[in-house]
C-alpha cells in the first residue's frame, strides 16, 4: 500500500483583525510589557523596557501579564493595554 501524505495546516479562518500600523518613530511612546506568567519572563520584559527607555525616552506605561501560561489574558487587561500603550513587549519565559 502506497504512503500517502497530508498536509494538516488548512487554510487560515478569516479574523477580521488587521495588523497595527508600523511605527515609524519610538520616541517617548508608552510601552506595555505583558508577561506569559513563566519564570524569567518578566525579568527579560524589563530588561527589554530599560533599553527602550534609555535609547529612545520611552516610558512603561502597563506592566502586567498572566498568572500562568495555560490561562488566557483577561479581557479587562487586554482593553487597558490597547487604551494606555503604544506599544507591546510581550515574552516567554524558562
Amino acid at each position: 500500500m502506497p504512503l500517502e501524505l497530508l498536509d494538516p495546516t488548512g487554510e487560515p479562518a478569516p479574523t477580521g483583525f488587521r495588523a497595527a500600523p508600523r511605527l515609524t518613530a519610538l520616541d517617548s511612546l508608552r510601552i506595555g510589557l505583558f508577561s506569559n506568567g513563566k519564570v524569567n519572563a518578566d525579568r527579560l520584559l524589563r530588561y527589554t523596557a530599560e533599553v527602550f527607555e534609555r535609547e529612545a525616552g520611552c516610558r512603561v506605561a502597563v506592566d502586567t501579564g498572566k498568572p500562568n501560561a495555560s490561562r488566557i489574558a483577561e479581557p479587562q487587561v487586554l482593553e487597558r493595554i490597547a487604551n494606555d500603550v503604544d506599544f507591546l513587549i510581550t515574552a516567554v519565559g524558562d
